[in-house]
């Protein structure tokens, strides 16, 4: 109503109205974009200190020049001058070198390797060149500031090559990856793995399309966080799954918003049911996840092409993409993927799984329950002593 009085509620002479609360939430937002901003800050600052270490260990040739103890002299002049600081033990000082080494071979491609990057955002929306622009330093990439000097540690140790490296910073600064997460997805090799499966999407996609559609698929899923017993079949698959939702879409990747199991459609007065549908947002399409506990068979292709089909009639808008199709199954063999793929006109790709549970594995032997027995009777024979 244009003409209605702003609500009054007056407490202990202050008059709180509708504007106030206003006004009360902006200066809240600002101040929480401020104390975001100021630890991305401090961040930046403490990271920049730690690769300018590292590159001078390096550049001054410290153990030639002072011996080969001088990272743990310095350790403890660092330590002896700012006790209330963390960050100076040996094992610290010894990462800031190893972290300035494994990138300084490329420190004149790293413009390029970083350069799409380096307008990347937080979760916070806050842009680098707001944070970190004022930083001056000729080779310290400025993505690297959103990401906290233990997950660096973390990558440096573990990544063969620059480029996965940079890809986990980019998931990192992007994402907000906490450190458990990057450490299970670099266990999971998510690098190597990214954009792996069998697909037809280049014949079926128009470019760039096509190539982010490639980006999010894998060519082998770790469903090492379920737990099956021998001889399971797709339903059980699909309820340990459902189970574990966050961990699926987490090994799917970046993007995925589930929308439902044993999605039913009628199709010519039948009820037929895919086994999973999610919706990857920022390829704006559906994605129909079919499951098979067994190897990849040419009729599998068919009826993942039956139900992509009709997503697209039933479900899918003129406004969004062609819906692709995600066969994952326990084994697959690409020559038979690409004779099955021919003749079929929609978006699909063929991936693996590996790494399941099994139930009995984790229950104890027969001679670990005799342990445990004799354990408990030995104890009990103490105690009646």
């Amino acid at each position: 109503m244009k003409n209605e009085k702003p609500r009054v509620v007056k407490i202990h002479d202050v008059q709180i109205d509708s504007k106030y609360v206003q006004w009360l939430n902006e200066v809240k937002s600002r101040y929480r974009s401020a104390q975001i901003k100021a630890a991305v800050k401090v961040n930046a600052e403490q990271l920049l200190f730690n690769w300018q270490l590292g590159r001078d260990l390096v550049t001054r040739k410290a153990e030639e020049q002072w011996g080969s103890g001088v990272v743990e002299q310095l350790s403890m002049d660092l330590q002896a001058a700012f006790p209330e600081s963390k960050g100076f033990s040996t094992t610290n000082l010894w990462r800031m070198k190893q972290w300035y080494l494994f990138y300084s071979d490329a420190l004149k491609k790293l413009p390029q390797l970083v350069g799409e990057l380096q307008h990347a955002e937080s979760q916070s929306n806050i842009k680098l060149a707001q944070v970190v622009g004022e930083i001056e330093s000729n080779d310290f990439p400025p993505l690297f500031a959103y990401v906290p000097w233990g997950h660096h540690a973390e990558i440096i140790a573990k990544c063969k090559t620059i480029e996965e490296a940079l890809f986990y910073v980019k998931k990192c600064a992007t994402e907000g990856w906490s450190r458990n997460t990057l450490m299970n997805c670099i266990k999971a090799h998510q690098y190597e793995n990214l954009g792996g499966a069998i697909t037809n999407f280049a014949d079926k996609l128009p470019s760039p399309h096509s190539e982010l559609a490639q980006a999010i698929t894998k060519d082998t899923y770790d469903f090492g966080f379920i737990s099956l017993e021998d001889g399971y079949k797709e339903e059980a698959l699909e309820t340990e799954l459902e189970k574990q939702l966050t961990r699926f879409l987490l090994e799917l990747g970046n993007g995925f918003a589930y929308m439902g199991r044993q999605k039913q459609l009628i199709i010519a007065g039948k009820t037929r049911k895919l086994d999973m549908l999610f919706f990857h947002i920022p390829l704006n399409c559906y994605v129909v996840i079919e499951l098979k506990a067994v190897p990849f068979q040419p009729e599998f292709a068919g009826k993942l092409n039956f139900y992509v089909n009709a997503v697209d009639d039933l479900i899918k808008t003129p406004t969004q993409n062609p819906t692709i199709g995600l066969l994952i199954c326990s084994n697959k063999d690409e020559t038979e993927v690409q004779y099955a793929f021919n003749g079929i006109t929609t978006t699909m790709g063929v991936a693996s799984y590996d790494n399941v549970k099994r139930l009995q594995e984790q229950l104890p032997s027969v001679e670990e329950l005799k342990a445990r027995i004799r354990l408990l009777e030995e104890e009990l024979e103490k105690k009646q002593e």
